[in-house]
């Protein structure tokens, strides 16, 4: 199948997405809002040759946690959702995005304007408030992506959220693998790449799976940085984890 096939049948899928968006879910329960999406990010998946597979999904929280995962590409959003959808804390540049922002902003994104001081009190009220209510939220601590072969340091400031709130934090990692069983860095959306150049290396790289590893819940303490240290460890130890057994997860169709 050609390239620009492919990218058609993409542009065709986010324009669905957003019909489904704007028609169907103002309509929707909340548990239909999380059925479509869940089922719209596998597809969006498939159709980047993707599947995914899921690791320890028995630890999961479904309420009231702070999600923290590394950070490797723009597509992490959708192996997540497809995982679990849960609101995302994204920079603001995002918001601007075709279509990719659109959606962001209609599926309870939270955007930061990180070159305001002031941001990061105003997000961690905002999080702590959601936690309270018993939402989820989902954030990248390492405040950048990465090529997925190793974390940058997590900073703390988004763990104020569930120290205040009193809620705990999931840490899952995501590693995504070639066909031949290779750690794959085709994904990864850094330093000068625009947006269609990572798209073109992700569908050109052939299948890939996309590994989530979900860690056992942290219970917040007091201190934010301690918080923010064994957020980093756990999602460490699930990257070596996979990097161990990447073909014995829960294989989640579409």
């Amino acid at each position: 199948m050609s390239l620009f096939f492919r990218k058609a049948r993409l542009l065709g899928h986010l324009l669905r997405g957003a019909w489904t968006v704007g028609v169907r879910f103002p309509r929707a329960t909340p548990e239909q809002r999380h059925a479509l999406n869940r089922a719209w990010s596998l597809k969006m998946l498939a159709l980047c040759g993707m599947k995914l597979v899921v690791h320890n999904d028995s630890a999961r929280l479904d309420a009231g946690a702070l999600v923290v995962s590394n950070h490797i590409s723009w597509i992490d959003i959708y192996v997540i959702n497809a995982w679990r959808p849960t609101p995302f804390v994204s920079k603001a540049e995002v918001r601007s995005w075709p279509l990719i922002g659109w959606f962001a902003a209609n599926l309870d994104t939270v955007f930061i304007e990180r070159e305001k001081r002031s941001e990061a009190r105003r997000i961690m009220h905002e999080l702590a408030s959601r936690l309270e209510r018993g939402e989820l939220m989902c954030v990248f601590p390492e405040g950048t992506t990465t090529d997925g072969l190793a974390l940058k340091q997590f900073h703390s400031n988004m763990f104020q959220a569930p120290v205040s709130a009193a809620r705990p934090v999931q840490p899952i990692c995501i590693m995504y693998e070639d066909a031949q069983g290779r750690q794959s860095t085709a994904p990864a959306y850094i330093d000068d790449l625009s947006l269609k150049d990572s798209l073109d290396a992700m569908l050109n790289a052939g299948p890939i799976t996309a590994h989530v590893y979900v860690g056992e819940a942290l219970e917040p303490g007091d201190d934010r940085r301690k918080l923010a240290a064994r957020a980093q460890e756990a999602v460490e130890a699930g990257l070596a984890a996979m990097r161990e057994r990447a073909s014995a997860g829960v294989v989640q169709s579409v």
